[in-house]
């Protein structure tokens, strides 16, 4: 009987760790970058275009945002994770952009830690994503557990985040990924929201992309690897010297973000696509929209800036919307779909 408390526990105790680890240590990826430092946009000092009519807003899985943003999925199941959705929620709904939350795994094995996710009362008007790990389908959660956790959320569509790596160095991670595929597809099948899978910042191949689109996934997160290293944070958790060992080796494991979008775009032309991982301001968001990517999605600036207050969260805002206005003046396109098809990023050889 005490083995569900203790597992949730566990869980709980590792959100608070994640937190304060994300926000104290150095687990920034060093040797592997996004990838973006190899475009460069051409300058256009003739734009022909007065700044105040740029439009940057979108569409996404049919959804109206007003600028092309989603504050990627972070955290939930802690008093001070309930404080930073919160900030993260309230700025979202105020500035019309998308928003995640972190595994509502917690909130799944302790239930009266929900409301640390439960942001829709601060973010009616908001593309809202829940949020699990894809391997928990092998490990007795279904069909329930995925429609419980986007009824706390009211989310308009569902992340399942994808992380062997990250599970091979975790603490009693969950490492059965065996037959997978087949449970995803499934899910997909017979869940009322769309399905979004996730990388965590290793980043998702062509070839990956396209068996899970083939299973139903109504949208891909590359989340790919030149920012935030998981494998570093969960070596900062170690409990013995081989998981220390591993998250050190791996540090720098995965596919830069940038080479995620472009071999997934090449094989998979009008797929939804979220570009993550390592992006810290507006200029690589505009870069990976040039890309390919529909939306681009930031965690580690808004983690920092939701640690603060809300104010810091809303100027980081601000601060983004401005960075890609400014990407699209200076380059003399008016929208995101003329800054798509402009060629005005050009690969540096």
């Amino acid at each position: 009987m005490n083995a569900p408390t203790n597992i949730s526990a566990q869980t709980q105790n590792r959100k608070a760790d994640h937190i304060r680890i994300c926000l104290e240590e150095d687990v920034q990826s060093h040797q592997i970058t996004n990838g973006l430092e190899r475009y460069r946009f051409t300058h256009c000092c003739l734009p022909e275009l007065n700044h105040d009519d740029i439009d940057i807003s979108t569409t996404f899985l049919g959804k109206h945002l007003s600028a092309p943003l989603l504050i990627s999925s972070m955290t939930g199941g802690t008093e001070q994770a309930a404080i930073i959705n919160q900030r993260l929620a309230q700025v979202a709904q105020h500035y019309k952009i998308a928003m995640g939350v972190g595994s509502q795994r917690v909130a799944v094995e302790k239930p009266q830690v929900a409301d640390t996710f439960a942001v829709r009362k601060y973010a009616p008007d908001v593309l809202l994503f829940a949020n699990l790990g894809a391997v928990q389908l092998n490990y007795k959660y279904g069909l329930d557990e995925c429609l419980r956790v986007v009824d706390i959320l009211e989310a308009d569509a569902l992340i399942l985040h994808i992380n062997p790596l990250q599970e091979c160095i975790q603490t009693k991670g969950d490492t059965n990924f065996r037959g997978l595929l087949d449970k995803i597809s499934e899910l997909c099948n017979k869940l009322p929201v769309p399905v979004i899978a996730k990388e965590v910042g290793n980043g998702i191949s062509a070839a990956i992309a396209n068996k899970l689109i083939a299973a139903g996934v109504a949208a891909i997160d590359v989340a790919g690897a030149g920012g935030t290293s998981w494998a570093k944070v969960e070596s900062e958790r170690a409990e013995n010297p081989l998981q220390r060992r591993l998250g050190k080796t791996f540090a720098d494991w995965g596919l830069p973000t940038a080479e995620c979008i472009t071999t997934i775009r090449a094989i998979a032309p009008y797929v939804p696509l979220i570009a993550s991982g390592g992006l810290r301001h507006g200029l690589d968001v505009a870069a990976a929209i040039a890309l390919g990517a529909d939306i681009a999605g930031l965690a580690m600036p808004f983690l920092q800036a939701a640690a603060t207050s809300e104010t810091a969260v809303a100027e980081l805002a601000e601060v983004l919307i401005a960075e890609i206005t400014t990407v699209l003046f200076c380059t003399g396109n008016a929208s995101l779909y003329q800054l798509k098809h402009s060629g005005s990023l050009q690969r540096i050889e």
